[in-house]
């Protein structure tokens, strides 16, 4: 392929700003396409829990998790939430879902595949902050799972694939986690700790400097929503936007949840579905842990920020239109306050922000990395769900590879999108 291609990259989350840096590093030129503001509160990037954990290898669907769906349907409140109205529209995505997850060989397929794009990704974010010049909001630290119980986790088939893959890690009792975190809650009584995982402070902040070094390094960025893309016998030769067209010679979507549009707009129908997710945060708290954790029982992350303490997770299926429901948010509030006792039952309102988003999630687990079918000079870059900002760092440098006709640096077959047409 040519060098020196104008690559117009649709989206400026987490991936679609790295995909922007390592293209230029490539020599092409970068048009990056958004209506909203990078690292903004309107991106997923924004409202993510803050991990990079490049452990998270496990998809959201595990063998058995069909037993489960009449609870998810009865309990608007539960950790996975589906809303009746929006069922009829969910059920190929659903059944899609529970598919991928129908075995354990399945599972472990999809892990090892999650390992290759994951590995290293607290390091790749770091120096990815560093000539950015925001060092300080990438630390690689390690993180801590805790359990009620070691058997907990002893039963958890997560923690049993993620050794087969290659993940190590730290196994405290009771005394060892107080130890590390007096002011957890007792009922915790094991935990391990995954030193090779790191954590952002800022989220948001991090997506907007790397956007900002993506144009201080040449890129340009067009206000505008992208509503699909322009081809002539099989070149690319626009993004049609909502305020005109923009002439190029390559094309990258990765606009998350809002990508199933542009997909079908080249032919290509991919069941891209978004996971709604929310967080909640305490403004100066007076309590916390000490490192960042998530809780088993809660199936929620805890993480200091610049901002405040974050609490993330929970998913509930509902599509892109319908309105939030708050209620999530409190349940997340409420798991804080219970994990960490000295946190004040009675804290303000003004020290408590909510956050409400779309995580763009593809029914198998593992995100769409690879050409358009319609046309080569079309890459996808979507789908990540819960991976995509400590993702999106190896998913900009495959892009960047893709684009210069490159090996690319992990096997890619497993997140072809052509396994879904």
């Amino acid at each position: 392929m040519p060098e020196g291609r104008h690559v117009a990259i649709i989206g400026a989350g987490a991936v679609g700003v790295v995909s922007a840096i390592e293209t230029l590093r490539e020599g092409h030129r970068v048009t990056l396409i958004d209506p909203g503001e990078p690292g903004g509160e309107q991106a997923a990037s924004y409202g993510n829990a803050g991990w990079l954990s490049s452990h998270s290898v496990i998809p959201p669907a595990e063998p058995g998790i069909w037993k489960k769906v009449p609870g998810y349907l009865m309990d608007p409140l539960g950790p996975l939430a589906i809303r009746w109205s929006y069922l009829p529209k969910a059920l190929p995505w659903l059944v899609k879902y529970l598919l991928s997850g129908w075995t354990e060989a399945r599972v472990e397929k999809t892990a090892f595949a999650l390992r290759d794009l994951l590995k290293d990704a607290p390091l790749l974010h770091r120096k990815l902050a560093e000539e950015a010049g925001v060092p300080e909001l990438v630390e690689r630290n390690g993180v801590m799972h805790v359990f009620p119980s070691r058997g907990n986790f002893d039963n958890d088939l997560g923690w049993r694939l993620r050794k087969k893959v290659g993940v190590e890690w730290l196994e405290l009792n009771a005394d060892e986690m107080r130890q590390r975190e007096p002011d957890l809650h007792p009922r915790y009584t094991f935990g391990v700790v995954v030193e090779e995982a790191g954590r952002c402070r800022d989220p948001g902040a991090y997506v907007a400097a790397l956007a900002n070094h993506a144009l201080a390094s040449g890129a340009k960025l067009v206000r505008a929503k992208a509503t699909g893309l322009k081809l002539s016998g099989n070149k690319l030769v626009a993004v049609i936007t909502e305020t005109g067209e923009i002439p190029c010679d390559a094309a990258v979507v990765a606009a998350g949840a809002h990508s199933k549009r542009l997909t079908a707009s080249v032919g290509d129908p991919l069941p891209l579905e978004t996971e709604r997710g929310y967080h909640v945060m305490i403004e100066n708290p007076e309590s916390g842990p000490r490192s960042s954790m998530m809780a088993s029982d809660a199936k929620m992350v805890v993480n200091w920020t610049d901002k405040g303490l974050r609490a993330a997770g929970t998913v509930e299926i509902a599509g892109l239109k319908a309105a939030p429901n708050w209620k999530r948010a409190e349940i997340l509030r409420n798991h804080l306050l219970s994990m960490f006792p000295k946190l004040p039952k009675d804290i303000p309102a003004s020290r408590i922000k909510t956050w409400f988003g779309h995580r763009p999630s593809m029914p198998d687990g593992l995100p769409c990395i690879g050409h358009a079918r319609a046309s080569r000079d079309i890459i996808y870059a979507f789908g990540h769900g819960h991976i995509g900002l400590v993702g999106s760092a190896r998913t900009g440098r495959l892009v960047a590879q893709l684009l210069s006709d490159k090996q690319p640096e992990i096997p890619l077959a497993p997140f072809a999108p052509t396994r879904f047409l």
